[in-house]
């Protein structure tokens, strides 16, 4: 669950997503040297940088932002700065957006009370950053701050960011009661999406996690035909993720399919490529992720595609990945762990490390993708127990999905 108040993912509603999303460490026996990775011969690729021109958009932003470093204390012009730059990290799952949105926003960065809406901005990095208990300590200040220190938009950003912070680190109790306050937020005009829908949406997702799965199901699909046009995008993403748990893949392909002709995101893309990559359609995530090579998250995918139908640029792929985890280990970035596990159990063959890593990951975030590396990397080391802790975790909160269950 990582969203903005459309899409707190980035990540994720997740890490995702919000970020959503998608900085790896790597801990694999290929990567254990203290020093940096050096390319074995000249033709190995370490990145590829994009060769456009900037939009007007892009320049608009740039002088804004020049502008935000002249008068590094105007609260207005860092907000626009550091909003537009999260905004991109949503959509290109680029990290290094987050930096430019923690950058713009220095001034007050560590700052204990900073203005209410550096605040809001701040949680939002956090969150991103996978760095959850700073980021709810910001959350919780401001749903206590009083009704006239934030707008009403605001304020439905930080109760619906904190229930998805909640819901990621499973306090499924406390998330319930950040949706339920979401309801109580007076819409504001012209913003088009009400507080009381965000909060059946929020409340949805919510019950599919604890044993409501089929009724969560078919309130979402109620609540779709409702949907105000600005927040249809949203509750479609949790509608998908739900099928695929349900073990409806036909119907999550249709509904990652219509999202991804409304707009392309990293995140949703990389849902997709990985329902296709589940059902052995390898070649198809080749084409569907063409050109995506820059987003960590979305080249781990097309790496495994490229495995999949041994295609001979693939050596190329899983170099770049080795490089830019050992850049990510340097930085001392864990952004995505899951990735990593990823990369370690399904590309580089090594279940051992494949388990250090989805366990660690496991310890700050709980959704159905960090359960699933974990079981499959326990499967593959032959260690029982996380299987075993794995199976209790779900029966205690009801979770249903297929997927882990035929790994349970």
């Amino acid at each position: 669950m990582h969203r903005c108040l459309l899409d707190v993912r980035a990540a994720s509603w997740r890490s995702m997503a919000l970020a959503w999303a998608f900085g790896c460490t790597l801990l694999s026996g290929v990567a254990q040297a203290a020093g940096p990775w050096v390319p074995a011969r000249d033709s190995e690729v370490v990145e590829v940088l994009r060769e456009r021109s900037l939009t007007a958009q892009e320049k608009a932003w740039r002088a804004l932002r020049a502008q935000a470093r002249a008068q590094p204390g105007d609260v207005t012009l860092a907000v626009a700065v550091a909003s537009q730059a999260i905004q991109w990290s949503r959509q290109d799952g680029d990290p290094r957006w987050l930096g430019q949105a923690q950058a713009a926003l220095g001034h007050w960065w560590t700052q204990a009370t900073p203005p209410p809406e550096v605040r809001l901005l701040r949680a939002t990095v956090l969150q991103s950053t996978h760095d959850f208990d700073a980021a709810l300590r910001d959350l919780r200040a401001l749903a206590q701050l009083p009704a006239t220190a934030l707008l009403p938009a605001q304020r439905a950003q930080a109760w619906l960011t904190l229930a998805s912070v909640l819901q990621v680190t499973a306090r499924y109790d406390e998330a319930q009661r950040a949706c339920e306050a979401l309801a109580q937020v007076p819409d504001q005009v012209p913003h088009p999406v009400p507080s009381s829908w965000l909060s059946q949406a929020c409340s949805l997702e919510l019950r599919s996690h604890r044993g409501e799965a089929d009724a969560a199901q078919r309130g979402l699909t109620q609540l779709a035909q409702q949907a105000p046009r600005e927040g249809s995008g949203l509750v479609q993403l949790i509608r998908a993720e739900l099928a695929e748990r349900l073990g409806q893949p036909e119907q999550a392909a249709l509904l990652y399919q219509a999202l991804l002709l409304r707009q392309s995101d990293a995140y949703t893309e990389g849902a997709y490529a990985d329902l296709l990559l589940d059902q052995g359609r390898a070649a198809e995530v080749l084409s569907l992720l063409k050109g995506r090579e820059r987003n960590d998250a979305l080249l781990l995918r097309l790496a495994e595609a490229g495995a999949a139908v041994n295609d001979p640029a693939n050596a190329q792929r899983v170099a770049a990945l080795r490089a830019r985890f050992a850049a990510a280990r340097e930085r001392g970035d864990s952004v995505h762990r899951r990735e990593e596990a990823r990369f370690t159990l399904r590309l580089l063959r090594q279940p051992a490390q494949a388990l250090q890593l989805a366990q660690r990951n496991w310890a700050v975030q709980k959704e159905p993708a960090d359960a699933r590396i974990l079981l499959e990397a326990a499967r593959a080391a032959g260690v029982a127990q996380p299987v075993a802790d794995m199976r209790s975790f779900m029966q205690r909160w009801g979770w249903s999905d297929r997927r882990l269950e035929a790994l349970l």
